[in-house]
């Protein structure tokens, strides 16, 4: 199931639900990112592969391959 960095993820579930298989979804980001939250607005720091906003509880991801682009940084859902 693992594919290195070939692997291609559309949905922010898809890679949340990637990160959380492979175990890296507590992982630290090598830098953190600032995010501004697409459900509400809020901004806040994504500290881990996968961050959840502290103000209504979007989750977002991104795998290990990907951290260095915010643009690959994807909302997965509320609670998700």
């Amino acid at each position: 199931m693992h594919n290195g960095c070939s692997g291609h993820h559309v949905s922010g579930k898809e890679i949340v639900d990637k990160i959380r298989m492979m175990g890296f979804n507590t992982a630290p980001m090598v830098e953190p990112v600032q995010i501004h939250c697409s459900n509400c607005r809020a901004d806040f720091q994504m500290e881990f592969m996968e961050s959840k906003c502290p103000d209504c509880n979007m989750v977002y991801g991104v795998t290990p391959c990907s951290a260095h682009n915010p643009d690959a940084i994807k909302p997965a859902g509320v609670d998700y």
